[in-house]
Formats: C-alpha cells, sequence, structure tokens
C-alpha cells in the first residue's frame, strides 16, 4: 500500500505491506532508532511516539493507520536545532538512567503538558503510567515533566 506520512515535519511517501508496524517503519525505512522495541505487546511503552500529537503504542499500530497523519518521534522535538524544553529538562533533572525508556517518557511527557501546562505530580504518573521504567523510582521523571512544563509556561508567557 501507498502511505503519506509527516514525520518530525518531513513528509514522507513509502510503498509498505499493510501488516508493517509503524515502529519497524519508523526505524527500518526511516532510520529513526530513537524510537525502541521492547515487549511487542504494548506493556512497556518504549515505542511510544506521537501520532497528531497523541501518545500512540507503535508496536501495535500499523504503518498504514498512520497514512495522513504527522508523526513525531523524539528526533524531532529538538527546536530549531536546540533540545526541546523537555529534552534539556531530562538532561537537567537526571530523568534518566539507560535511557531506554526516555525517548517514550519524554513524547508522553510532551503531549501531556500541551493537554496541561500545570499537570501536578499525580497527573504525571498517571500520564506516565503506561511507560515503564526499569532503572529510576520515576521521581526524576516526574521532576524533569515538571521543570519542562514550568519552562513552557514561562515561555508562552513572554
Amino acid at each position: 500500500m501507498n502511505i503519506s506520512v509527516t514525520v518530525n515535519g518531513t513528509e514522507h511517501s513509502a510503498v509498505v505491506e499493510p501488516r508493517l508496524l509503524l515502529v519497524d517503519f519508523i526505524r527500518s525505512k526511516l532510520k529513526l532508532t530513537g524510537t525502541h522495541i521492547g515487549c511487542d505487546t504494548t506493556s512497556c511503552g518504549v515505542c511510544t511516539v506521537l501520532v497528531d500529537g497523541t501518545p500512540v503504542k507503535s508496536c501495535t499500530y500499523f504503518a498504514v493507520q498512520a497514512d495522513g497523519r504527522s508523526i513525531t518521534t523524539v528526533e524531532g522535538l529538538k527546536q530549531n536545532g536546540a533540545l526541546s524544553p523537555m529534552q534539556e529538562a531530562f538532561k537537567e533533572h537526571h530523568g534518566l538512567q539507560c535511557g531506554f525508556c526516555t525517548p517514550a517518557m519524554m513524547l508522553v511527557g510532551t503531549a501531556l503538558i500541551a493537554d496541561n501546562p500545570d499537570p501536578s505530580e499525580d497527573e504525571i504518573r498517571f500520564g506516565i503510567s503506561g511507560n515503564l521504567c526499569r532503572c529510576t523510582g520515576y521521581v526524576n521523571i516526574v521532576k524533569s515533566i515538571q521543570a519542562a512544563a514550568a519552562t513552557t509556561r514561562e515561555g508562552a508567557s513572554q
């Protein structure tokens, strides 16, 4: 099938098999390896990308379902060549250890603060609950998302 998707602001057209998973399309066809493959059952969430701004676990989402849609991967979070507020916050507040879950956590956090610019700790914990981290106690991930939200709010008020 022919599909056309916009990934990180760039339009891509491709012929894909109907059964090709979005995660495999992103990693294999587009060579964007920040989207990870973990469990293949949506349990871990490391494959999460944003489809039209909504977090989607790409390990059970077909590439053909993304036809005509806009996809954001962790590589697309950069803004004008600089780290996004979310990426900067994860760096500054140690929101990662091994980094395997980090791209998905950043994307979920980005979607969360787009919908709720001032989320509470409980709202953040609920928002990231579909994404597992095997290394941390989530404390610094939550702090990172809170910091990114504050930075984003400050930027919007200027």
